[in-house]
């Protein structure tokens, strides 16, 4: 019941909550400052799936965990990236772009990353069948077109969009945190009893993709606000279409695990990180005075 029925129908609220917020214009910053979009979509795109193979490589988890992770990583920015973006005073207009350009072509690149994954686990593992045309079909359906939805609302009636949005967003919210919480209970069991097979892992890709984000970030020659932002939306993933993928398009419960303990890692780290950027800004302007 939770995934056939809930999972779907809470991402797809989230999507369209995400999409009342944005316009067109938000896809301004890819003309405007193509060196942090590009920095962005390198980590988010690249980086972090290498990372999630190299790591899994490295920690040679079960086979369904490992797929698991690597769904997890080809997946999206999560709903709470831009929020926590702006929290930490990080640039939100670069964070929104990312996370909007993502959940748009995620409806190609995860089947691609999940079809990769599952290739090369397939020696060491039942083979599984992808059906690809039912994980493009089910992430279109459920991610891309309620975001698209809520764009064209936003477009076409924005204070209609702005109200909605008002009720939508800390349902989005309260959506998500029941997915993880209830695909938790459903799963606690597994995780208890493989949580040293999967945390160590989930933990490694959700520092070190942050780590080298910030690197990135440095080295491109960022401003420090889209730095921050680069980092949040590198490291806060939508778990809820990683659980979605695994559990509801693949049919197999023990590879949305990671999905689940990555969810609750990555909201532990984002909020130490927005900690330390805080402590380091009240240091400078402190200094300044």
């Amino acid at each position: 019941m939770i995934t056939e029925i809930f999972i779907p129908a809470g991402l797809a609220i989230i999507m369209f909550a995400m999409g009342l917020t944005l316009t067109v214009g938000d896809f301004r910053p890819v003309l405007l400052r193509p060196r942090a979009m590009a920095v962005g979509l390198l980590c988010k795109m690249v980086l972090l799936p290498l990372l999630a193979f190299a790591l899994v490589a490295l920690f040679r988890p079960s086979p369904e965990f490992a797929v698991g992770l690597i769904i997890l990583a080809a997946c999206p920015g999560g709903i709470t990236a831009n929020l926590l973006t702006h929290l930490a005073g990080g640039a939100t207009a670069l964070a929104v772009s990312l996370t909007a350009f993502t959940s748009v072509v995620d409806t190609v690149t995860v089947p691609f990353v999940v079809n990769l994954a599952l290739h090369v686990f397939a020696g060491q593992a039942e083979t599984v069948a992808l059906p690809i045309g039912r994980i493009s079909l089910g992430v279109f359906a459920v991610a891309t077109l309620p975001l698209t939805l809520g764009m064209m609302l936003n477009a076409r009636a924005p204070r209609m969009a702005a109200r909605i949005e008002r009720v939508a967003r800390p349902l989005a919210t309260a959506l998500f945190a029941l997915i993880v919480v209830g695909a938790f209970a459903s799963q606690w069991r597994v995780m208890w009893a493989n949580a040293s097979e999967v945390l160590p892992p989930a933990l490694a890709l959700n520092a070190g993709c942050m780590a080298a984000a910030v690197l990135l970030g440095r080295l491109g020659g960022l401003e420090r606000r889209e730095t921050i932002a680069v980092v949040l939306e590198t490291g806060l993933q939508n778990g809820a279409l990683g659980i979605f993928v695994a559990a509801t398009l693949l049919g197999n419960q023990a590879m949305m695990v990671p999905s689940i303990v990555y969810a609750l890692v990555m909201n532990v780290t984002a909020i130490a990180f927005i900690l330390v950027v805080r402590r380091m800004t009240r240091r400078k302007a402190s200094a300044s005075l």
